[in-house]
């Protein structure tokens, strides 16, 4: 297990590189540039005033010389220094990443664990009415936009009927310390949650049923309802952790997506994380926020890449690891 986990993140190290440069050249092939944006909000396009910029942040140099400053800076986990707020990218991001780990988290457990739990539900009264309602149930969830949900979940839940907090990450003002800081962070985080959790448990819901009434039909099914055994436990025991294996690869595949994924969540609901940074940084062509954001992005979907790859071994033994 160690000899594979140690190849896969020398093949992680690589790609991620690869992703690096592959988003520098896309990023720098965009009309504009921070000098230019920049100079136009000073109100000043003086030729001047913009070889003035341009040779402040390196920006006057060929672009295989920047691509080399970069990946070298990378290289030694310096991803440089915002060009607008003038501040270290690894600071900016470390500030805002806890939130949007905890809304891309909460997000995922939520859709996890309703949608196994829905589908396995759904499998074990397949043509009965739960299973037409729970199956119709999550075809309304996975076909409905994002924003659609997010914008309903606003009106309902905050404007009409004044249960939670529509927007931010906690009260301003209110200086809440401890127990109660964290009960009001909570409260904040349940409406982004549930409606980015909301369209990832469809999927599962879906999954899991059609992935445990394949299981079902199998041979060593039959031979344990052939024993006597209690259809819970066939279910538990038998066709529910056989069946987890496609559901454990989508979701280690779409855990990394939700981080870097929640832009939109976090526009709509004010939430001061990464997404919203990443939305800023692009609006003002703030380059090396942007590529910071993108390659701490493209880190936790390699990371999450690999967390899936090791819990194989754990929803089943008989497959082997290799590097």
């Amino acid at each position: 297990m160690l000899r594979f986990i140690s190849g896969r993140l020398l093949k992680a190290a690589v790609i991620l590189i690869c992703i690096t440069v592959l988003n520098f050249f896309l990023i720098h092939a965009a009309p504009g540039d921070p000098a230019s944006v920049m100079a136009g909000e000073a109100g000043d396009a003086d030729p001047a005033f913009l070889q003035q910029l341009r040779e402040r942040f390196g920006l006057d140099q060929p672009l295989y010389v920047q691509l080399w400053i970069y990946v070298s800076s990378v290289l030694r986990l310096d991803l440089g220094d915002s060009y607008r707020q003038q501040l270290p990218v690894l600071q900016l991001i470390s500030e805002r990443l806890p939130a949007t780990l905890l809304l891309s988290l909460s997000a995922f457990v939520i859709s996890l664990g309703l949608g196994v739990a829905a589908g396995a539900f759904a499998s074990a009264r397949q043509g009965k009415w739960a299973d037409t309602i729970i199956s119709l149930v999550a075809l309304i969830f996975y076909a409905t936009p994002l924003f659609w949900l997010a914008l309903m979940g606003v009106l309902l839940f905050s404007v009409e009927l004044g249960w939670l907090p529509g927007f931010g990450y906690e009260t301003v003002g209110a200086n809440y310390t401890g127990v109660a800081r964290m009960l009001d962070i909570l409260r904040h985080l349940i409406l982004p949650a549930m409606t980015l959790g909301l369209f990832f448990m469809a999927v599962y819901a879906r999954m899991t049923r059609a992935s445990m009434l394949e299981v079902g039909r199998l041979d060593f099914v039959k031979t344990a309802k052939a024993k006597g055994l209690r259809p819970g436990i066939i279910q538990r025991r038998h066709v529910l952790r056989n069946a987890l294996l496609p559901v454990v690869t989508l979701a280690g595949l779409q855990a990394g997506q939700l981080v870097g994924g929640a832009v939109l969540i976090e526009t709509v609901f004010a939430w001061p994380g990464i997404g919203r940074l990443m939305f800023d940084a692009l609006s003002q062509r703030d380059y090396n926020l942007l590529l910071g954001v993108f390659v701490v992005s493209a880190a936790m979907v390699l990371l999450f890449n690999l967390i899936t790859d090791v819990l194989y071994r754990l929803v089943d033994p008989r497959i082997k690891v290799a590097s």
